[in-house]
């Protein structure tokens, strides 16, 4: 069987549950994974044989991809805002709309020496993207978790960034000085607990719940538990910057407003949605 051959099949059999634009694409970063070969390398070899050996390494792959489990898992790693980055299931796969928070971020400071703080920093992406992004910045990240926090000093050696991780509880006040930051930034837990019949078992199955959801009686506890710290941690003029569940972006903004935050605003991802708010310390 040609490697062409084999492609088509193994995007026949992902069927249920690819497109076939998605198969195609699972085969490619997997043939990439694998032996490191580029789109060219796969169209330059796609009327070789395929051997034996890369086959018997793709079937298991192909077994647990239908049964949801995300690719970045089986492989441990995923390729996000140019970086290279391990996640395990004590991490949140980075998403793409995550990804344009940095770009906001950055387009927004363009100061040097910037103190940062990112909370609930998972996989340590967010932290990592913006040591690399803002010149200078002298970036620290918290997390409950220290299975994901030994995520994130790997992620951070292997990206060659300095990045001080924490571990501490953002539902509790965080033991750092006040006035010391320039920004905070936080992607938390914020999914309702009854949103998650809507959501696609790949991530049901196998992301962790404790990064995922919040109750339905009080969805905006992390970002009121953040909130009143970072009043406290943030420079006057800092600014504070959310990732956000659209559902809730009027609720959260009428809070900051009333937490005593001025110019608070939201932000709508590529697809139209309130993805992000920003609210500047007075």
């Amino acid at each position: 069987m040609t490697l062409r051959q084999y492609i088509n099949d193994s995007i026949a059999r992902l069927a249920p549950m690819y497109t076939p634009s998605e198969g195609r694409w699972l085969m490619r970063i997997i043939l990439e994974h694998l032996r490191g070969w580029s789109q060219t390398d796969i169209l330059m070899k796609s009327d070789s044989e395929i051997d034996t050996t890369l086959s018997e390494l793709i079937e298991p792959i192909i077994g647990r991809l239908l049964k949801h489990e995300p690719i970045q898992y089986i492989l441990g790693e995923t390729y996000w805002h140019g970086l290279n980055l391990k996640v395990t299931p004590a991490v949140l796969i980075p998403r793409e709309e995550t990804s344009e928070l940095i770009d906001i971020i950055a387009d927004n400071n363009r100061g040097n020496d910037l103190n940062v703080l990112d909370i609930c920093t998972g996989s340590g992406c967010i932290a990592i993207a913006l040591a690399r992004t803002l010149p200078f910045a002298n970036v620290s990240a918290i997390d409950i978790s220290p299975d994901a926090l030994d995520v994130a000093r790997q992620n951070a050696a292997s990206c060659k960034v300095n990045v001080k991780y924490i571990q501490c509880d953002a539902l509790k006040p965080l033991p750092l000085p006040s006035d010391s930051f320039d920004i905070i930034v936080s992607n938390p837990p914020y999914i309702a607990q009854s949103e998650d019949k809507l959501m696609s078992p790949n991530v049901l199955e196998y992301e962790p719940h404790s990064a995922l959801f919040v109750p339905d009686d009080d969805p905006l506890r992390f970002y009121s538990a953040i909130s009143a710290d970072a009043m406290r941690l943030l420079k006057s003029g800092g600014i504070l910057y959310y990732e956000i569940n659209p559902i809730y972006s009027s609720r959260l903004a009428g809070m900051l407003e009333r937490d005593g935050w001025t110019d608070v605003t939201v932000i709508k991802d590529i697809h139209g949605k309130n993805r992000f708010i920003s609210a500047l310390h007075p």
